[in-house]
């Protein structure tokens, strides 16, 4: 085990070998030059010397067995291609399949001039580049997307790099919100179909695609439908169940009778269809029927804004749709809806026009006496 010496400060140092790193001469030849990896504890006393060489001892203890399994590379002879792999690797059990696809996406797709690039010698103007070239063809939201994941992984294997990186601002969200008339109208097409299920559990939930896809027939008691699973892609492009990202996604929703009603005597799956089909079935019911077109998610911003509307508190409402906090419900989710938009502006407006009208002639009628 490396022994600590003292400065002259009075801390303990201990240095313990790492790796060769090789250094191409002038003429040609090699020199192997040996790094070491240094400790320090600034307590002067003898407790301190064995604080400093505990931190070398279960370091070294460390990279042994990262060598011993053929997983150790240090950071210095890693490309950012190869430090991002190895990053997902060590998360795989751990992070959602979905974000274990997107992360393997994302090394082969994005940040293609830094993939190569060896991770201890990319700099900030490096990082600033890549995102100026890939906000040009992607959304803020993507490139924050693939920033976010770079310095994770920077964060990983080179701590003492901070990113100061600036990103473009951020697009407020086109979200469309269906009417009362265009929900009504979705669901007498569906009646009787393998969409009406999912369209009612959507719209009065609200329940994600993912969600619905993975429900089963154990998971309902009465009108109340336990949420503890949902079903995501993996990177093999199979369908996987797993739990919900957040703690607020496992959740109780209580349904209204009619959707409770619907659920009796179904045994098993709730719906055989995988969240994808979902949405192309949703897309074509709605061709066919000549209603305008919205995606089968924005049936969870109809159910949203509703409730919003009602004047339930939104709490309720974060508890019901799998929000951990109001941000996403703020941003996007509350809206008032188009239909009754119109009706809250004529009000709003036939306020001011009497006031103005009143006050107007009131004292047109007081400059004529």
């Amino acid at each position: 085990m490396a022994t600590a010496k003292k400065l002259p400060s009075g801390s303990w140092r201990c240095q313990v070998f790492s790796h060769i790193e090789e250094i191409p001469l002038s003429d040609g030849t090699i020199k192997k030059k040996r790094v070491y990896k240094s400790f320090t504890c600034s307590d002067p006393s003898k407790k301190g010397k064995r604080i400093c060489e505990q931190m070398a001892a279960e370091w070294a203890a460390k990279k042994e067995s990262e060598v011993l399994t053929a997983r150790y590379v240090p950071p210095e002879d890693m490309t950012l291609k190869e430090a991002c792999n190895k990053y997902i690797e060590s998360r795989t059990g751990v992070l959602s399949p979905g974000t274990i696809r997107e992360y393997k996406r994302s090394v082969k797709r994005d940040m293609a001039k830094l993939m190569s690039l060896n991770i201890m010698e990319i700099t900030q103007e490096d990082v600033q580049a890549e995102m100026n070239r890939e906000a040009l063809t992607h959304s803020p939201k993507t490139v924050y997307n693939m920033h976010g994941f770079l310095s994770t992984v920077l964060k990983t294997y080179r701590s003492d790099f901070i990113l100061r990186t600036s990103l473009p601002k951020k697009v407020r969200p086109k979200i469309y919100v269906p009417t009362s008339a265009e929900v009504k109208k979705v669901i007498e097409c569906t009646v009787g179909s393998e969409l009406e299920i999912p369209v009612l559990l959507a719209a009065f939930g609200p329940m994600r695609r993912s969600e619905i896809c993975a429900l089963n027939s154990d998971h309902i008691k009465q009108n109340i439908v336990h949420v503890e699973y949902a079903m995501v892609m993996n990177d093999s492009h199979g369908w996987v169940i797993k739990r919900p990202k957040s703690f607020a996604g496992d959740r109780f929703i209580s349904y209204p009778d009619f959707v409770a009603d619907k659920l009796k005597g179904i045994h098993g799956k709730i719906t055989n269809l995988n969240p994808s089909q979902i949405s192309d079935r949703f897309s074509d019911l709605l061709d066919d029927n000549q209603i305008h077109h919205f995606r089968f998610h924005d049936l969870r911003h109809y159910c949203a804004s509703e409730l919003h509307t009602l004047g339930i508190p939104d709490v309720y409402i974060m508890q019901r749709g799998g929000w951990e906090d109001d941000t996403t419900l703020k941003n996007v989710y509350r809206h008032v809806l188009v239909d009754r938009e119109k009706e809250m502006n004529e009000i709003g407006n036939d306020y001011f026009s009497k006031l103005c009208n009143t006050e107007c002639n009131t004292k047109k009628e007081s400059a004529e006496k």
